[in-house]
């Protein structure tokens, strides 16, 4: 898979209770494309709160520890609200491929959500393919950007 993001950085995953088996499977994904993957919890699919995954995941990608970061909760909202806190991240909830890329091409994403309750792993599966190879069209979209 090529990617537009900087293999020789780790992608840093997150996730709440309701996201923790899409997590687990997506680090899996992760790891078999040779990436490296550094997983901010949680590690059970005991209730947790997830502002205490998803600051972990964000604080990374915003230090320029990771060179993107994939978060995954019930709904999606929760950790996209808290990630979204930070400055330099553009936290992005996803529930279909075609939203993933415009989310890259125009906003230049570089946290993705996903709704567990809401897709199926095989979706979350091809949204993360998409997401980790999908360019920034930078040209007017790079003024918006800007703004944030």
């Amino acid at each position: 898979m090529n990617t537009t993001f900087d293999k020789n950085l780790p992608l840093a995953v997150g996730a709440d209770h309701a996201g923790f088996e899409y997590k687990e499977e997506i680090k899996k994904l992760l790891l078999a494309e040779g990436w490296q993957v550094v997983d901010k919890g949680t590690f059970s699919a005991g209730s947790v709160d997830y502002p205490d995954f998803a600051h972990p995941v964000a604080t990374m990608v915003a230090d320029g520890l990771a060179t993107a970061g994939i978060l995954v909760c019930g709904s999606g909202n929760g950790v996209c609200m808290t990630a979204n806190k930070h400055a330099g991240i553009r936290a992005a909830l996803c529930w279909t491929e075609e939203i993933v890329s415009l989310a890259r091409q125009h906003n230049n994403a570089n946290v993705l959500c996903i709704p567990a309750r809401f897709v199926s792993i095989e979706k979350t599966n091809s949204m993360v393919e998409t997401f980790l190879v999908t360019e920034f069209e930078g040209g007017r979209h790079e003024r918006r950007v800007e703004k944030i």
